[in-house]
Protein backbone atom coordinates (compact mmCIF):
# COMPACT_ATOMS: atom_id res chain seq x y z
CA UNK A 1 0.00 0.00 0.00
CA UNK A 2 1.65 3.46 -0.62
CA UNK A 3 -0.15 6.49 0.92
CA UNK A 4 0.56 9.34 -0.32
CA UNK A 5 0.58 13.26 0.89
CA UNK A 6 1.30 15.59 -1.76
CA UNK A 7 0.24 19.05 -0.44
CA UNK A 8 1.81 20.49 -3.21
CA UNK A 9 4.90 22.94 -2.36
CA UNK A 10 3.14 25.37 -0.70
CA UNK A 11 4.57 26.33 2.96
CA UNK A 12 1.78 28.59 4.24
CA UNK A 13 -1.09 30.71 2.74
CA UNK A 14 -3.75 29.56 0.64
CA UNK A 15 -2.73 30.97 -2.83
CA UNK A 16 -0.69 28.78 -5.11
CA UNK A 17 1.43 31.43 -5.66
CA UNK A 18 2.56 33.44 -2.86
CA UNK A 19 3.98 31.89 0.41
CA UNK A 20 2.42 33.47 3.31
CA UNK A 21 5.01 34.55 6.25
CA UNK A 22 3.85 33.90 9.95
CA UNK A 23 5.14 37.05 11.00
CA UNK A 24 4.69 39.01 7.97
CA UNK A 25 1.67 40.05 6.88
CA UNK A 26 2.90 40.44 3.32
CA UNK A 27 4.24 37.50 0.95
CA UNK A 28 6.71 36.56 -1.13
CA UNK A 29 6.14 34.26 -4.31
CA UNK A 30 7.13 30.97 -4.48
CA UNK A 31 9.95 31.86 -6.72
CA UNK A 32 11.55 34.38 -4.06
CA UNK A 33 11.85 31.54 -1.28
CA UNK A 34 11.02 28.08 -2.54
CA UNK A 35 14.28 27.89 -5.77
CA UNK A 36 17.90 28.06 -6.14
CA UNK A 37 17.85 31.22 -7.89
CA UNK A 38 15.64 33.16 -5.48
CA UNK A 39 18.30 31.71 -2.11
CA UNK A 40 21.18 33.52 -4.59
CA UNK A 41 19.50 37.14 -4.78
CA UNK A 42 18.86 37.16 -1.41
CA UNK A 43 19.63 34.40 0.96
CA UNK A 44 18.92 36.37 4.16
CA UNK A 45 15.25 36.94 3.26
CA UNK A 46 15.30 32.70 2.46
CA UNK A 47 17.06 31.73 5.51
CA UNK A 48 14.16 33.69 7.58
CA UNK A 49 11.45 32.66 5.57
CA UNK A 50 12.31 28.90 6.93
CA UNK A 51 13.23 29.42 9.87
CA UNK A 52 10.24 31.32 10.75
CA UNK A 53 8.68 28.08 9.83
CA UNK A 54 10.79 25.56 11.31
CA UNK A 55 10.38 27.48 14.77
CA UNK A 56 6.25 27.61 14.09
CA UNK A 57 6.54 23.45 14.58
CA UNK A 58 6.73 24.00 17.97
CA UNK A 59 3.13 25.76 17.82
CA UNK A 60 2.02 22.86 15.92
CA UNK A 61 0.69 18.81 16.85
CA UNK A 62 -0.68 15.84 14.71
CA UNK A 63 -4.35 16.04 13.60
CA UNK A 64 -6.15 13.05 13.51
CA UNK A 65 -5.25 12.35 9.95
CA UNK A 66 -1.67 12.17 11.41
CA UNK A 67 -2.76 9.43 13.78
CA UNK A 68 -4.32 7.43 11.63
CA UNK A 69 -2.12 7.40 8.71
CA UNK A 70 0.06 6.27 11.63
CA UNK A 71 -2.16 3.69 13.49
CA UNK A 72 -2.84 1.82 9.90
CA UNK A 73 1.11 1.29 9.38
CA UNK A 74 1.67 -0.34 13.05
CA UNK A 75 -1.31 -2.10 12.85
CA UNK A 76 -0.87 -3.35 9.19
CA UNK A 77 3.01 -4.49 10.12
CA UNK A 78 2.14 -6.03 13.40
CA UNK A 79 -0.94 -7.62 11.57
CA UNK A 80 1.36 -8.80 8.53
CA UNK A 81 -0.77 -7.89 6.28
CA UNK A 82 2.02 -5.88 4.24
CA UNK A 83 3.73 -2.93 3.81
CA UNK A 84 2.35 0.91 4.30
CA UNK A 85 5.17 2.94 2.22
CA UNK A 86 4.01 6.93 3.55
CA UNK A 87 5.26 9.46 1.11
CA UNK A 88 4.67 13.29 1.83
CA UNK A 89 5.96 16.76 0.17
CA UNK A 90 5.06 18.37 3.28
CA UNK A 91 8.57 19.63 4.86
CA UNK A 92 6.83 19.02 8.32
CA UNK A 93 7.47 16.52 11.27
CA UNK A 94 4.10 16.00 11.92
CA UNK A 95 4.10 12.39 10.59
CA UNK A 96 6.79 11.53 12.29
CA UNK A 97 5.72 12.77 15.73
CA UNK A 98 2.20 10.72 15.10
CA UNK A 99 4.48 8.02 15.16
CA UNK A 100 5.04 6.83 11.27
CA UNK A 101 8.06 5.13 11.23
CA UNK A 102 9.51 5.42 7.83
CA UNK A 103 7.91 8.55 6.49
CA UNK A 104 9.66 9.76 3.08
CA UNK A 105 10.18 13.21 2.58
CA UNK A 106 10.29 13.78 -1.09
CA UNK A 107 10.64 17.56 -0.51
CA UNK A 108 13.15 17.53 2.28
CA UNK A 109 12.35 18.74 5.85
CA UNK A 110 12.49 21.83 8.02
CA UNK A 111 14.06 19.55 11.00
CA UNK A 112 17.36 19.14 8.96
CA UNK A 113 20.11 21.55 7.45
CA UNK A 114 21.77 20.78 3.87
CA UNK A 115 25.83 21.42 4.20
CA UNK A 116 26.01 22.45 0.27
CA UNK A 117 29.65 21.37 1.02
CA UNK A 118 29.77 17.94 2.52
CA UNK A 119 26.31 17.25 1.60
CA UNK A 120 25.41 16.21 5.18
CA UNK A 121 22.06 16.82 6.41
CA UNK A 122 22.30 17.47 9.96
CA UNK A 123 19.45 17.66 12.67
CA UNK A 124 18.58 21.62 13.13
CA UNK A 125 16.25 23.50 15.13
CA UNK A 126 17.97 27.53 14.82
CA UNK A 127 18.35 29.67 12.31
CA UNK A 128 20.48 28.39 9.22
CA UNK A 129 21.73 31.40 8.08
CA UNK A 130 25.69 31.90 9.29
CA UNK A 131 25.77 28.59 10.82
CA UNK A 132 28.70 26.07 10.40
CA UNK A 133 28.07 22.53 9.79
CA UNK A 134 28.61 20.01 12.75
CA UNK A 135 30.52 18.14 10.39
CA UNK A 136 33.38 19.83 8.33
CA UNK A 137 32.93 23.42 10.05
CA UNK A 138 31.94 24.87 6.81
CA UNK A 139 29.47 28.11 6.77
CA UNK A 140 27.79 26.63 3.86
CA UNK A 141 24.07 25.53 5.17
CA UNK A 142 20.65 26.02 3.41
CA UNK A 143 17.25 25.17 4.50
CA UNK A 144 16.76 21.53 3.75
CA UNK A 145 13.81 21.48 1.42
CA UNK A 146 13.49 20.53 -2.21
CA UNK A 147 13.04 23.62 -4.66
CA UNK A 148 11.20 24.56 -7.84
CA UNK A 149 13.76 23.14 -10.00
CA UNK A 150 15.41 20.30 -8.06
CA UNK A 151 14.58 16.64 -7.84
CA UNK A 152 12.79 15.62 -5.15
CA UNK A 153 13.88 12.91 -2.34
CA UNK A 154 13.57 9.41 -2.68
CA UNK A 155 12.64 8.38 -5.83
CA UNK A 156 14.75 5.20 -5.98
CA UNK A 157 12.46 4.05 -2.82
CA UNK A 158 8.94 5.35 -4.18
CA UNK A 159 9.51 4.01 -7.84
CA UNK A 160 10.15 0.26 -6.86
CA UNK A 161 6.51 0.42 -4.27
CA UNK A 162 4.68 1.95 -7.03
CA UNK A 163 5.36 -0.72 -9.23
CA UNK A 164 3.79 -3.76 -6.14
CA UNK A 165 1.38 -1.22 -4.92
CA UNK A 166 -1.91 -2.90 -4.60
CA UNK A 167 -3.92 0.33 -2.85
CA UNK A 168 -2.87 3.58 -3.81
CA UNK A 169 -4.58 6.69 -1.88
CA UNK A 170 -3.90 9.93 -2.19
CA UNK A 171 -4.50 12.74 0.30
CA UNK A 172 -5.01 16.39 0.04
CA UNK A 173 -3.64 17.40 -3.35
CA UNK A 174 -4.30 19.39 -6.76
CA UNK A 175 -3.18 17.19 -8.83
CA UNK A 176 -1.08 19.64 -10.67
CA UNK A 177 2.61 19.04 -9.29
CA UNK A 178 5.00 16.41 -10.80
CA UNK A 179 6.13 13.75 -9.98
CA UNK A 180 3.90 12.93 -7.22
CA UNK A 181 0.84 13.83 -10.09
CA UNK A 182 2.02 10.71 -11.83
CA UNK A 183 1.83 8.78 -9.19
CA UNK A 184 -1.32 7.70 -9.83
CA UNK A 185 -1.12 6.45 -13.16
CA UNK A 186 1.93 4.44 -12.20
CA UNK A 187 -0.61 2.85 -9.33
CA UNK A 188 -3.18 2.30 -12.48
CA UNK A 189 -0.59 0.49 -14.52
CA UNK A 190 -0.52 -2.27 -11.69
CA UNK A 191 -4.60 -2.28 -11.18
CA UNK A 192 -3.98 -0.83 -7.80
CA UNK A 193 -7.16 0.05 -6.47
CA UNK A 194 -7.10 3.84 -5.74
CA UNK A 195 -8.42 6.41 -3.47
CA UNK A 196 -8.55 10.37 -3.22
CA UNK A 197 -9.52 12.33 -0.28
CA UNK A 198 -9.82 15.48 -0.93
CA UNK A 199 -11.16 19.09 -0.07
CA UNK A 200 -12.52 19.38 -4.05
CA UNK A 201 -11.85 17.44 -7.11
CA UNK A 202 -8.20 17.54 -8.05
CA UNK A 203 -7.17 17.86 -11.66
CA UNK A 204 -6.42 14.20 -11.96
CA UNK A 205 -9.78 13.20 -10.05
CA UNK A 206 -11.29 11.43 -12.73
CA UNK A 207 -7.95 8.63 -12.31
CA UNK A 208 -9.23 7.64 -9.17
CA UNK A 209 -11.81 4.95 -8.47
CA UNK A 210 -12.88 6.00 -5.05
CA UNK A 211 -12.69 9.66 -4.67
CA UNK A 212 -14.14 11.30 -1.69
CA UNK A 213 -14.29 15.14 -0.77
CA UNK A 214 -14.22 16.64 2.84
CA UNK A 215 -11.37 17.58 5.34
CA UNK A 216 -8.49 14.98 5.69
CA UNK A 217 -8.99 15.20 9.33
CA UNK A 218 -12.78 13.39 9.09
CA UNK A 219 -11.62 11.74 5.89
CA UNK A 220 -8.48 9.59 6.38
CA UNK A 221 -9.89 8.59 9.84
CA UNK A 222 -12.68 6.92 8.41
CA UNK A 223 -10.58 5.52 5.22
CA UNK A 224 -8.13 4.15 7.67
CA UNK A 225 -11.02 2.11 9.96
CA UNK A 226 -12.67 0.79 6.77
CA UNK A 227 -8.99 -0.89 5.72
CA UNK A 228 -8.61 -2.15 9.21
CA UNK A 229 -11.82 -3.42 9.21
CA UNK A 230 -11.62 -5.62 5.97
Amino acid sequence: MVAVEPREHALGGDAPDALRVPDDPGAHRVEEVASPEGFAADPDLVHDFYDARRAALDRVEPNAAHRALALLERRWRDEDRGDVVLVTQNVDDLHDRAGSSDVLHMHGTLRTAWCVACDAHPEWTGSTNGAACPGCGAVALRPDVVWFGEVPRHLDRIEPALRRVDVFVSVGTSGAVHPAASFVQYALSRRAHTVELNLAPSEGSWLFRDSRLGPATRLVPTWVEEMLDR
